[in-house]
Order: C-alpha cells, then structure tokens, then sequence
C-alpha cells in the first residue's frame, strides 16, 4: 500500500478498509509513514468524516497498536470510568474508592491535565509521596489488597493515540468525532476493563456544547465498546459550571477527602453517588435503586473513605495528610472575587474559569509546564444561588504573581452570568446511553 493513495481516496471521500486502516496506523506507530503525510491523512478525515465501521476499525487499530492489559492476577469484575473532561472534575478520587468499597476492582489509568482540564494523575501527586509509576506486579498487588490503584498511563498502552493526538493538538484537527471516539475507545479498550462508564461533559466547559452532540459522541462510544464485548454505558452530563465548589490540585482532593467522609457539596456527592451506582447495577449488585442505597451507605459509614486511605498508603501517600487535611500546604496569596450587580447566577463560561486557573498556575499549557498545586478557584455560589453586589463569589489563591491573580479575578467575572431571573434547575445528569 501506499500513504498517498490512501490519502487521495480519504480526500475524495473514499472509505477505507479495515486493511487499509490497520496498515496506516502500524506503520505510523513503527515510523514508517511521516508526520506530514499523517497529518494530511487527518485533515482529510476531519472534512470528509468517517463512517461507523471505519471508526470502529480506526479504534480497535489504535487499541492493538500497542500492550493489551488483561491483569490476569486481580480477582473480580474490573469497573473504570472515564470523563471526556471538564473543570472540578475530581470525580475519579471519589468514586473509584466508592465501587472498590462496594466490592468491584479498579485498576485504573490516568493521565495529567494539559490546558483548562484537570488530569486525576495532578491531583493524587498533590499528596506529599504519592507514586503513580508502579509496576506492574505491585499495582496488581495493591488492586487485589485495597480494591483500587490509579497509576499514570502506560507509554506501551495505544502509542499510536499518542502520536496521533500530538499531529491532531498542532495541526487543528482536535475537533472531529470519529478521531475523538478513536482516541478515548482505542485507550479505555487496551485497558480491557470488565465494565466501563462514560462520562461525556457538554455545555460551556466541555468539547461538545450541546446535549444532542454530547449524546451523538456517546452513542458511537457505546456501540463500539460493545462490538468489543464490553459492559459499557454513557451519562451525558453537565459542564455548565464547574463540577463541585474546588478548582485546582489540592482543593480537589480535599473536596474529595470531604465528600468521602459524607459531606462535600451536594450536587458533587450526589453526582458521585449515581455514577457509582451504574457501575454496581452493571455488576449486578442489585436494581439502580439498590444500588444507590449501596454506595451512599458506603459514603456514609466511612468504608470509602478507608478504602482511598488505603490506596494512599499503599501507594507511598502520606496518610497523615489524609487524616489531618490541615496539613496540606497552603497558597501564599489569595484574592476574593465580589460580585458587581445583585441578582441570581445563571450560569458560567466554564472553559473562562478553567483558563482563570490556568493563570494563577493550577494547570500547565504545555506538558513540561510545573503546576503549583496550591493554586485554585473556590466557589462560594453556584448557578440558581441569589447574589447581592460586593458579596463573596469565590477566592483565588496561587503562589503565584499578584498581577496573574488579579488577571483571574477579572476572568472568573467574566465569566459568570448573573439575571434577575431565577433560572430553571437543570439536572447534572442530563440523559443515559446504554
């Protein structure tokens, strides 16, 4: 075969085979085809689209391009989920001890934040020793003792997403469903999980902005992981505001730590909580409902709790800081953000607030970028919350530049929508795909 052809069919608006497929992606996985001539191949499938099989081809190429896990060692049904990402999103530090509490496993890979998303691998190093490099055996040890690990992503699971979403980052071909689809599924699948929950953000914070686009990347998600023979189903969930009242490293995991004692924010647990009990009922441990009794209880009795504790430990966390949040360090500065009208919130420009915090140093616009995990949003109101004028609506903090503070201030009230107008509630999950 030859790139070029494959290139001008693509371009024409040609399908390519299953053969074709698997013939590009090995040998740009090998180096064998050029970044500039898969980087017109990309263009091409950014204009011209692809139809459902070839995306399942392109998806289960990009999963054999690299180690299949099967963790053959760990005993019982392996759950993970996964977020397509968002702003406040520490929902993996609080519901992955949640199902391991309630007795599934969860070997789970993550990877760091790169621009307005957080990564769960960011949040967990805020935590003095934490190690999200281990071994195989040792990860496979700590998930049949604990019931949880959470390790940093594999250079030997799907290599070609990595090449290929470096071409996509730089050559304006992020934005394009089939290649997003291959790029989450290649992933979630060469983990070869049991049981698998998506979490697909829409609205300001999110890539697809809309329910119904959110909805349309979910359907194609859980068709394909299906065609893999995996349990699977997706929420299509709101990104709107972000998730919880923390933004930034440490504040988000010490919501988490709070929301796993039994407390946190409630629109946060209670989204924890119905996430949670997906993956119980896909594991059969009763009806929905039950299964929410389930992992509220264990929220409540302090057995999800014990259950993170313990991954912290196991994997060299200093659990100190776990039981006493207190001695988390704490940022330098910090600034308040005052509202400037009376009225009620209606909404946010979440993608704004996570790029406020990228300003004051939470995130990093480059991967060799260092993160001041100090740094952080706290929100002190939400969407539907009355607001008068001068009245706190969140606080910054950074160990950063006071000028970069006050840049953020400026963001975040930017992006905040105040009305006259109480606005309708709106619910965080918006629909289920199964």
């Amino acid at each position: 075969m030859r790139m070029v052809e494959l290139i001008e069919k693509k371009r024409d608006g040609g399908i390519l085979s299953a053969e074709e497929i698997r013939w590009m992606i090995e040998a740009y996985t090998k180096g064998d085809i050029p970044d500039y001539q898969m980087s017109a191949m990309l263009m091409a499938i950014y204009l011209k689209g692809m139809d459902a099989a070839e995306t399942r081809e392109l998806t289960f190429a990009i999963r054999d391009s690299g180690q299949t896990l099967d963790f053959k060692s760990i005993k019982g049904l392996r759950a993970d989920k996964h977020s397509t990402g968002g702003v406040g999103d520490k929902t993996s530090l609080v519901v992955g001890p949640l199902v391991a509490a309630c007795g599934l496993k969860v070997a789970k890979l993550s990877g760091r934040g790169l621009g307005f998303t957080g990564g769960t691998i960011d949040k967990l190093e805020s935590i003095e020793g934490f190690r999200t490099n281990i071994p195989v055996d040792e990860f496979e040890k700590i998930v049949n003792k604990v019931g949880i690990a959470i390790a940093g992503q594999s250079k030997d699971i799907a290599p070609a997403d990595k090449l290929l979403y470096a071409l996509r980052d730089v050559t304006g071909t992020v934005g394009c469903v089939p290649l997003i689809v291959s790029s989450i599924m290649g992933k979630k699948l060469a983990a070869n999980d049991d049981i698998i929950v998506l979490d697909v953000k829409c609205g300001s914070g999110a890539f697809m902005k809309t329910p119904e686009d959110a909805k349309n990347l979910a359907e194609i998600m859980v068709g394909i992981g299906k065609d893999a023979g995996k349990k699977i189903r997706a929420l299509i969930t709101d990104m709107d505001q972000p998730l919880g009242c923390a933004v930034g490293n440490t504040l988000e995991v010490l919501e988490a730590i709070d929301t796993l004692k039994g407390k946190g924010p409630k629109d946060f647990r209670a989204f924890c909580v119905e996430l949670a009990a997906h993956m119980l009922e896909m594991a059969e441990k009763g009806t929905f409902a039950e299964c929410e009794k389930i992992a509220a209880e264990a929220l409540d009795s302090g057995k999800a709790f014990e259950t993170f504790r313990a991954m912290v430990k196991a994997q060299g966390g200093n659990v100190r800081w776990i039981d006493d949040p207190s001695l988390f360090p704490t940022a330098d500065t910090e600034i308040d953000v005052t509202a400037g009208e009376d009225g009620y919130i209606t909404g946010f420009d979440t993608e704004r607030i996570g790029l406020a915090s990228l300003t004051i140093g939470a995130g990093r616009s480059k991967k060799t970028d260092p993160i001041d995990y100090t740094a952080g949003i706290r929100f002190w109101k939400k969407r539907g919350d009355h607001i008068a004028k001068g009245e706190k609506l969140a606080t910054l903090y950074s160990c950063g530049k006071q000028k970069d503070l006050v840049k953020a201030m400026f963001m975040v009230l930017d992006a905040t929508e105040v009305s006259k107008k109480k606005p309708k509630a709106v619910p965080l999950v918006r629909s289920v795909v199964k």
